[in-house]
C-alpha cells in the first residue's frame, strides 16, 4: 500500500468534512431565527439583540463559520440552546444507544443476507432463488418508518411480546434492529447473490470440486472468500444507510440516539446541537469508508496503485 494513497484518501476525507461543516453551517442559520423560541413576547428589542450578541448571532456568517470550525476541530461545538449543556456531552451521552442501534442492525443484517444471498445463487432459479429475490424486492421497496410501524403494531399491540418503544434491555432492541438491519440486508443480499453466481463458474471452484472437496467447502469455504471484496464493498456503504435510518428509526421508536436528538435539535432549532450531531456522525463515517478503503488496499494491492 502506497502513502500516495494514503494521503489522497485522507485528503478527501477532510475535504468531505470541510463541505459537510459548509452545509450544515448554513441550513442551520436560514431555517431561522433561534432567538425568536428563547425570549418571551413580552422581550424588548434590546433583549433580543443583547442575547444575539451573547450567542455571537450579530457577527458576519465568515466569522462565525471560522470561529465554529476553529472550536469544533478541539471538540467543542458550543452549548444546546434548549438543554444548556454542551452539545459534545450530549452527542457523547446518546451515541452508545446508536451504536448499539447501528451495530445490532448490521449484525441482523449480515446474518440474514449471506446465508439467503449465497443459498440463493447455489440454487439458481428454483423455488429458493425465487424467495430470496421477493425477500430482497420487499425489503428494499418498504420504506423504515412503514416496517417499523408495521412492526409494532403486529408484535407490540396485536401480540404484545416486544416493546412498542424505549432502550435498556435486549427486547427494545429487537424491533430497531429488524426494522433498521432489514432494509439494509436487501442490498448485501442482491449482491452477495450477483458476486457468488460470478465465482461459481470460476475455474478454480470446478478445480476445487474436482479435487473431490465437500460442496460446503467449495461453496463457503472458496467461493465465498472469492467472492468477499463486492460483499464489503456493500455492507461498509450501507454503513451509510444505517446512520442515515437511525434517525428514522430512532424516531419511530423513541431510540435515545443521535438522530433522535438531532430532530429534536431541528424543531427547537437549537444550532449548535444540529452542526454537533450532523458533523459527529459524519467524521463517524468517513472515518469508517476510510478505514474500509485502507482494508480494499490490503486484500487487494491493485486499488492502491490504481488510486495512488
Amino acid at each position: 500500500m502506497s502513502w500516495n494513497f494514503l494521503v489522497h484518501r485522507l485528503s478527501q476525507t477532510v475535504l468531505t468534512l470541510l463541505g459537510l461543516s459548509i452545509i450544515v453551517f448554513s441550513l442551520a442559520r436560514i431555517s431561522g431565527d433561534p432567538v425568536s423560541l428563547m425570549v418571551s413576547q413580552e422581550a424588548t428589542a434590546e433583549d433580543i439583540a443583547r442575547i444575539r450578541h451573547t450567542l455571537g448571532l450579530d457577527e458576519p456568517l465568515l466569522l462565525q463559520y471560522g470561529r465554529f470550525i476553529l472550536r469544533a476541530v478541539q471538540g467543542d461545538f458550543g452549548e444546546s440552546i434548549t438543554w444548556h449543556a454542551p452539545a459534545m456531552q450530549l452527542i457523547l451521552e446518546r451515541f452508545p444507544a446508536t451504536l448499539i442501534l447501528a451495530t445490532s442492525s448490521m449484525a441482523f443484517a449480515i446474518a440474514l443476507a449471506l446465508p439467503v444471498g449465497v443459498l440463493s445463487a447455489v440454487h439458481r432459479d428454483t423455488w429458493l432463488d425465487n424467495g430470496g429475490k421477493l425477500l430482497g424486492l420487499v425489503g428494499q421497496s418498504m420504506p423504515t418508518f412503514w416496517i417499523g410501524i408495521l412492526l409494532i403494531m403486529i408484535l407490540s399491540l396485536h401480540w404484545p411480546i416486544f416493546p412498542t418503544s424505549g432502550y435498556g434491555t435486549v427486547a427494545h432492541v429487537v424491533l430497531p434492529a429488524v426494522t433498521l438491519g432489514g432494509f439494509v440486508a436487501a442490498s448485501i443480499m442482491r449482491v452477495t447473490r450477483s458476486s457468488m453466481l460470478d465465482v461459481l463458474d470460476s475455474d478454480y471452484v470446478r478445480t476445487a470440486r474436482s479435487k473431490g472437496l465437500s460442496e460446503r467447502r467449495v461453496i463457503w469455504g472458496h467461493a465465498l472468500r472469492n467472492a468477499a471484496i463486492p460483499i464489503l464493498t456493500i455492507t461498509a456503504l450501507q454503513a451509510a444507510t444505517i446512520l442515515r435510518g437511525a434517525v428514522v428509526t430512532e424516531t419511530v421508536f423513541a431510540w435515545p440516539g443521535v438522530g433522535k436528538i438531532a430532530v429534536d435539535a431541528v424543531y427547537s432549532r437549537d444550532f449548535p446541537l444540529v452542526q454537533g450531531a450532523v458533523l459527529f456522525m459524519g467524521v463517524v463515517f468517513t472515518g469508517v469508508n476510510f478505514l474500509v478503503d485502507i482494508v480494499y488496499a490490503f486484500l487487494d494491492p491493485r486499488i492502491s496503485y490504481s488510486r495512488g
